[in-house]
């Protein structure tokens, strides 16, 4: 009788009416469970995939990352790399007896990041390069013998420096810069001699990332290795690069030269796999805020022709098919990020994912094999990101991987679209329904609005989304004009009204999931980071009804966006010009959300990074005095890390944990 009572309890469980209670709640601790997958590259006979596996180790706070070879037929997996800090990058050689990958090496402050190769047949991975300041990106040559790398000078001035004349020319850069800033080179290495020489010099720069950001668009080799395609930035100063232009090199004679007459927005170029044309982005209109479009011209130069202006949407992926006749192209669509097939035409096919989204930093992870078969990582609402193979751009995904299964088998919110009209413009955002929700029950709500404002919230796996649908909340990442998933008027129409619009459109959609009747109206709080925190802001100071508030490395004063960031005077565009020229400081003060701050009255807790060079913490400490000074409960929490964004595993935690505890004081 006994067993029969313990065997009816698991059934129970296992299979009654709300079996959820036999999962594990999904919490804050359960961040360690997660596994990252990122940067595939799939063989060049399509029948592998070389993955960048990281897992976070909190002991050490740092994530911990090794190489990881999957078989396509079988999905086994192979670790590549064993006891090192860090990989990434991995590479296949063009005849795919090689696998090159960026791995750090030394220690402290002569710690820097070295190009490694691996070879197919076996043995250890070997170094070929010694690059003082470490090695960027790099490239392998067609021929599979040499690869071309980019690697930033040491200061000319180097001996007077040491000597203690420190002194550098400030231009346009952010303001936690400490020596003039050094122009990043072309270099290239013989992988057999290993012999290393420079190929570009000059005050000029190769692009220099500051993340977040996209990856800095790769060198493109010509068909019969004479010629590389870059991309070349007026200096390294970091608000001088909007000033890029492709340009070809002549490897012979180091000698190079434009591919257009233009002097601005020009990125991602790639030579075809028959070497008789090339593909680039630029900016549509010639506008910073605008979409990136797709591009096609001869080698011989010339703007050539935009193919992407009927599919209408920012690209963030174009690899060329093998064939010759077309893309495979990626960037978000509507409530999903998508990928398409498209021709030299510009008709686009959309690839039939399911519920997959691929995954999306400012880039899409994906790549092509030379047989056309296609690899990236995505994720779905119930699940996080896994590797996933299409044979062809007219196949159905195939899962390869499983390393997040024990997370998908916890309590997860349901995840859906909802769709509203405001001021002319059709919007979406993303609902995630508490995870114990119950039908005909009112529940407080969160809105955690997306940052960039180039980005988009759209239906896939949120780990934070899903850590306050287990506390109970529905959480709302509404979309906005600005964001880059509905074409470029979309877009561009945040242009001059930073604020005041995006505003009205964030509000409609709220107001749309009050009249559902499943939220409790006066337990809404709103928060967000970065843009988003600006958004978080610039809501509580100009609509009331919240009862809390998280403005994390919040854009506050577009006045010291313009004078104080890595983007400096390139914000001025999107603002209607310098602050300092005729009335456009009213123009600034009218769009900074700090302008009407003291009409916040919701408690409200402020997150960010003191050396952040994207967001200065200087306007997240004017938001603090504005707020006190006001009487507004508010608390200022900061970390001493020189990014945008959490950079380690422990502060990842800790941030979202400050977060929900403050939303949990105030909504519960």
């Amino acid at each position: 009788m006994r067993i029969t009572i313990i065997l009816s309890t698991v059934l129970l469980l296992a299979f009654g009416q709300n079996s959820v209670y036999a999962q594990k709640k999904f919490e804050l601790a359960d961040y360690s469970k997660f596994v990252g997958i990122s940067d595939p590259q799939i063989s060049p006979d399509g029948k592998s995939v070389v993955i960048v596996v990281s897992r976070p180790d909190y002991l050490q706070n740092r994530f911990n990352t090794e190489l990881v070879l999957v078989d396509v037929a079988s999905g086994k997996r192979r670790v590549f790399t064993h006891d090192r800090t860090s990989v990434s990058s991995p590479r296949w050689s063009p005849n795919g007896e090689q696998l090159a990958f960026i791995s750090r090496v030394g220690q402290g402050s002569a710690a820097s990041n070295q190009i490694f190769l691996l070879s197919m047949q076996g043995g250890e991975a070997k170094q070929i390069t010694k690059a003082v300041k470490g090695v960027q990106h790099f490239a392998w040559s067609p021929n599979s013998g040499m690869i071309a790398y980019a690697a930033l000078n040491e200061p000319k001035n180097k001996a007077e420096i040491e000597k203690g004349f420190t002194a550098f020319e400030i231009t346009n850069n952010d303001m936690f810069v400490g020596s003039q800033p050094q122009p990043a080179h072309m270099w290239l290495v013989n992988t057999n001699t290993l012999e290393n020489k420079r190929l570009t010099d000059g005050d000029w720069s190769l692009p220099i990332i500051i993340l977040p950001s996209p990856p800095s668009p790769p060198f493109s080799w010509s068909t019969d290795g004479k010629s590389i395609l870059f991309v070349k930035v007026a200096s390294a100063y970091s608000g001088d690069g909007q000033q890029r232009t492709i340009q070809i090199l002549n490897i012979a004679d180091r000698s190079y030269k434009p591919l257009t007459e233009r002097t601005k927005f020009e990125g991602y170029p790639n030579f075809s796999p028959d070497g008789t044309k090339i593909s680039y982005w630029h900016k549509k209109d010639n506008t910073n805020g605008s979409i990136n479009e797709l591009w096609i011209t001869n080698t011989t130069g010339g703007e050539g022709k935009p193919i992407s202006e009927k599919l209408n949407r920012d690209l963030y992926l174009s690899a060329w098919m093998p064939d010759n006749k077309g893309f495979l192209i990626g960037g978000h669509n509507d409530n999903k990020t998508s990928m398409w097939s498209m021709g030299l035409d510009g008709k686009a096919t959309p690839l039939d994912l399911g519920t997959i989204s691929p995954s999306w930093s400012f880039w899409l992870d994906a790549t092509v094999s030379k047989t056309g078969a296609i690899v990236f990582i995505g994720t779905e609402p119930n699940k996080p990101a896994e590797l996933y193979f299409l044979e062809s751009t007219t196949s159905k995904p195939v899962q390869l991987t499983d390393y997040n299964s024990e997370v998908r088998k916890m309590t997860l919110g349901k995840t859906e679209t909802i769709r509203w009209e405001n001021d002319g413009w059709k919007h979406n955002g993303i609902v995630t329904y508490p995870a114990n929700y119950e039908k005909g029950k009112k529940y407080p709500l969160i809105l955690v609005i997306h940052g960039g404002p180039a980005s988009a919230s759209v239906e896939q796996f949120s780990r934070f989304s899903q850590i306050l649908a287990n506390e109970g909340y529905f959480v709302f990442e509404p979309n906005y004009r600005g964001s880059d998933n509905l074409g470029n008027e979309y877009k561009v129409a945040i242009v001059q009204d930073a604020g005041a619009g995006p505003g009205r459109d964030v509000m409609a959609g709220l107001e749309k999931l009050k009249t559902t009747g499943m939220i409790d109206t006066d337990k809404i709080g709103v928060s967000g980071w970065s843009y988003g925190g600006f958004m978080a802001v610039w809501l509580a100071g100009h609509y009331g009804g919240w009862k809390a508030v998280m403005a994390g490395a919040a854009v506050t004063d577009w006045v010291d966006q313009y004078n104080l960031t890595d983007g400096n005077v390139g914000r001025a565009d999107a603002l209607g010009g310098s602050p300092y020229v005729g009335d456009n400081m009213k123009k600034y003060i009218a769009q900074s959300p700090i302008t009407e701050a003291k009409n916040i009255k919701a408690p409200t807790l402020i997150l960010a990074n003191t050396g952040d060079p994207r967001v200065l913490v200087t306007q997240s400490y004017k938001l603090y005095h504005t707020l006190k000074d006001n009487g507004t409960v508010t608390k200022f929490m900061a970390w001493p890390i020189p990014a945008h964004n959490a950079t380690d595993p422990i502060t990842q935690m800790e941030r979202d944990r400050l977060w929900v505890n403050w939303m949990n004081t105030y909504l519960k």
